[in-house]
């Protein structure tokens, strides 16, 4: 089964809306669930079953989601932004490097 999170998304036009939704595989779930029903018997001496987990996972995936998800395209537009404003320095070639390459012999 795959576990679906969708949440809300502001466009650029901030009248418009879309749907950002995260899918976990079935594989994804599965270790998910079992790392939360481990966690709280690890750390809060609690057991959890199937559905309470599954129920916690879809919980964080709606509420913490599009955090992570904003916090990852705003440190993408960094990382990109910094390589753009080094282009110009880091992808230059001189114009008629022949006679450049002339001068120094």
């Amino acid at each position: 089964m795959i576990l679906r999170a969708s949440w809300l998304i502001k466009n650029v036009n901030p009248n418009i809306y879309f749907l950002m939704a995260i899918e976990l595989t079935a594989q994804e779930t599965a270790e998910a669930i079992h790392s939360l029903k481990k966690y709280f018997a690890v750390e809060a001496g609690e057991e959890m079953g199937d559905l309470r987990a599954r129920l916690l996972l879809d919980y964080i995936l709606k509420e913490f989601g599009p955090l992570a998800y904003n916090r990852g395209v705003q440190d993408a537009e960094k990382f990109f932004r910094a390589r753009l404003e080094d282009l110009p320095a880091t992808c230059f070639e001189p114009p008629f490097p022949y006679w450049l390459a002339k001068k120094k012999k």
